[in-house]
């Protein structure tokens, strides 16, 4: 009888640890899946590239580091739609039109930064990059713009150093989940479809708003009335970030 006992304990103990290792594992895979997994539960520097999957919140961004002409028809259709956006400008194109910054504000728009001149950070050293950034500060803290803590590097462009960088300065780093091409200008009818098929819950879109994307004002008349329809509400960056089950990741 004694043998029997030592037998059976063993056997349950055996399948206690294969049943405790199987939630686990499933707890772990239904986090990653749900996007609860977040810039809230760890401390590692990272960058925000998509919000909750489970959300109908997606975030309309726009770049913009040169020329003045598009922006006005991109202002006038967001204004259409009543569509509040996220607008990421170079302080280089920030110091040469606060006239439009001030647009951009007065139409209860988000701004974000793009560090100051339109230069990728991964072909600078990280000295170089902290001087950027340091001066971009400064540029938007002399036009009236003292708080600015949202950042997206220019082209995308970002490692762990650089992101960590920005954090320690106060930055959070701005990625997207789908990047239109727009600046391409693959036809008007060719970019509605990109958006209309590919968006899904959570995104964050990026259009451009500089004078080389020709065909994204027009484009955007049919896509901001389509995302509505299918049940997608545009929000700012800051709205997307403030839902308490956003997802974050570090891209390299």
């Amino acid at each position: 009888m004694q043998h029997f006992y030592v037998w059976h304990w063993k056997h349950w103990k055996r399948w206690f640890v294969v049943l405790t290792l199987a939630l686990v594992t499933a707890t772990t895979l239904w986090f990653q899946y749900n996007g609860t997994l977040s810039v809230f539960s760890t401390d590692k520097p990272s960058a925000f590239s998509k919000g909750n999957k489970k959300s109908n919140n997606i975030a309309i961004t726009f770049n913009i580091s040169w020329g003045e002409k598009k922006i006005h028809d991109i202002l006038k259709v967001l204004k259409k739609h009543q569509v509040q956006a996220t607008f990421f400008v170079s302080g280089e194109w920030a110091e040469r039109h606060p006239d439009i910054l001030e647009d951009i504000t007065d139409d209860k728009h988000e701004l974000g930064m793009l560090g100051y001149r339109y230069k990728s950070y991964l072909d600078q050293d990280i000295d170089a990059v902290r001087k950027d950034l340091t001066y971009a500060k400064e540029i938007f803290d002399k036009i009236g713009y003292e708080k600015m803590p949202l950042l997206r590097t220019p082209h995308g462009h970002f490692n762990k150093d650089i992101i960590k960088l920005a954090t320690d300065m106060d930055f959070q780093v701005i990625h997207w989940s789908l990047n239109t091409h727009d600046w391409k200008n693959p036809g008007t009818d060719m970019l509605i479809d990109k958006v209309m098929s590919e968006t899904s819950k959570g995104d964050i879109i990026l259009f451009h708003a500089s004078d080389a994307a020709k065909q994204t004002a027009k484009a955007l008349e049919t896509i901001l009335p389509g995302l509505k329809n299918q049940q997608y509400e545009p929000v700012t960056m800051s709205e997307m970030m403030d839902q308490a089950h956003a997802n974050s990741s570090i891209v390299d």
